[in-house]
C-alpha cells in the first residue's frame, strides 16, 4: 500500500493527503455538482457530508470541509479512504477490469505442435503465419517469434494458438513459457492479428480463387461435416483445394497442426479415404495431402 501524510495548509478548511507518487496528470477540481462516475475516490469522499471540495493535482488530494467538524476528528478517516481508493484506483479513475483469458495446452497429432487453447474467441476464422518473415500484421505472432526461438510456425484459429517448434527443445520444457506468454500477451491487451481472417466456410477460395463444382461441393460438404471438427480440434484445418475427375483423386490442404504432420498421410489415406468412398464413392478413390 502507498503512504498516505496528512499534511495541513494555510486554509484552515483545507487539508491535504501527500502519496509517494504522481497521481495523475494535470489536476481536477471538484465539487457535489462534478461528474465523478469515473472517478471512485471522489465518490467515496463525498459520501461524507462536511467534504465540499475536493482538489487533486500531482501528488496530493486536497479535501475542503464545512465548519460543523473539526480536521481531529475527521483526517484519519479521510486517510483511510484515500489510501484504500489509491490501492484499488492508483491512477485516480476507475481501472478498467482487464478482460480474463485462461489458457491451457493441449497435444495434438503432430508431435511438433502444441495448440494453445483460450477461454475466449481470439478471431472469426483463421490466420497461419508460415514463418517469421512473414509474420508482419500478426502481432500475436511476431511476439512469439521474438521470445521463443525455437518458434517456427503460428496458426491462430477461434480460440487458439497453434504453435511449431524446431528440433532445438521438447514441448515439455517450454510449453510452460508458451502457455505463460500467450496468456499474458492476451491479458495485457496485446494485439494478435491485424490482417483479416480467412473464413473457414470457404478456406480454398482464398487459396485458388475459384467456385467448387457441383462434385467438389459434394466432397467439401462431407470434410466439413464429418472430419473438419475432429481436425480442428487437434489444432489444424483441412480443406479440398483440387480435385481430379479422371482419376477420382481429391487433393487436400492442410494447414496449422495437420501440415507436416507424420500421422497426416496416414489420416487421409485411412479415415478420410474412407469416409468419402463411402459417401462418394463414384467420385472419389484417392486422397492426397498438400502441406500449407
Amino acid at each position: 500500500m502507498h503512504t498516505i501524510l496528512i499534511e495541513p495548509t494555510e486554509n484552515p478548511k483545507v487539508m491535504k493527503f501527500v502519496a509517494d507518487y504522481n497521481l495523475i496528470p494535470g489536476s481536477l477540481e471538484l465539487d457535489r455538482n462534478s461528474d465523478i462516475s469515473e472517478i471512485p475516490l471522489a465518490q467515496e469522499l463525498f459520501n461524507y457530508p462536511f467534504v465540499e471540495r475536493v482538489f487533486i493535482t500531482a501528488n496530493f488530494v486536497a479535501v475542503a470541509k464545512q465548519d460543523t467538524v473539526e480536521w481531529e476528528h475527521i483526517a484519519e478517516s479521510l486517510k483511510n479512504v484515500v489510501e484504500d481508493e489509491l490501492l484499488a484506483n492508483p491512477r485516480i479513475y476507475l481501472q478498467k477490469k482487464k478482460e480474463q483469458y485462461e489458457i491451457y495446452a493441449e497435444m495434438t497429432p503432430n508431435p511438433n505442435v502444441m495448440k494453445f487453447v483460450s477461454s475466449k474467441m481470439l478471431m472469426d476464422g483463421f490466420v497461419e503465419v508460415k514463418s517469421r518473415e512473414t509474420s508482419e500484421g500478426v502481432p500475436l505472432a511476431q511476439a512469439l517469434f521474438k521470445e521463443f526461438d525455437f518458434a517456427k510456425e503460428v496458426f491462430i484459429s477461434d480460440n487458439f494458438v497453434a504453435v511449431t517448434r524446431d528440433n532445438s527443445v521438447e514441448w515439455h520444457q517450454v510449453m510452460m513459457a508458451v502457455r505463460g506468454f500467450i496468456a499474458e500477451h492476451l491479458q495485457s491487451g496485446g494485439e494478435i492479428s491485424n490482417i483479416v481472417a480467412q473464413k473457414h466456410e470457404s478456406p480454398v477460395e482464398n487459396i485458388i480463387n475459384r467456385d467448387y463444382t457441383d462434385n467438389e461441393q459434394k466432397i467439401s460438404d462431407i470434410l466439413n461435416e464429418y472430419v473438419a471438427p475432429a481436425v480442428e480440434n487437434d489444432g489444424g484445418k483441412i480443406s479440398l483445394i483440387e480435385y481430379d475427375e479422371a482419376n477420382k483423386t481429391a487433393k487436400m490442404l492442410l494447414q496449422g497442426a495437420c501440415s507436416g504432420c507424420p500421422s497426416s498421410t496416414a489420416t487421409l489415406k485411412g479415415g478420410i479415404e474412407n469416409i468419402l468412398k463411402q459417401f462418394v464413392p463414384d467420385l472419389v478413390e484417392h486422397v492426397e495431402a498438400i502441406n500449407g
